[in-house]
């Protein structure tokens, strides 16, 4: 599968449509789930899971054969973390 849009493009037209349009309806009560965004459509789908959120995304949206399908994770500036704390736990210690 190859982008028909550079990817920082895409990441860019993904944050924006999320801030815009989706963050508001899913921030509460979704919060850790992932989206998925078509940034040439506007439409989204959400699952517990990218894959989940990847096919509830194909099923209503005008072109799934679309490629220019951003993920990002509810909460989260970062889709996947390795380690350490979430970015909304910001208490640590002070180091002496």
């Amino acid at each position: 599968m190859t982008l028909t849009r550079p990817a920082d493009e895409l990441a860019r037209l993904g944050d924006e449509i999320y801030e815009r349009d989706i963050r508001a309806q899913v921030e509460a009560e979704h919060h850790g789930e992932y989206i998925a965004i078509d940034v040439d459509h506007g439409c989204w789908g959400i699952g517990a899971n990218l894959r989940d959120a990847r096919a509830m995304l194909d099923q209503q949206r005008p072109d799934p054969d679309s490629r220019n399908v951003y993920g990002l994770r509810v909460g989260f500036a970062a889709l996947r973390h390795f380690g350490g704390r979430p970015l909304s736990d910001r208490s640590l210690p002070s180091r002496q």
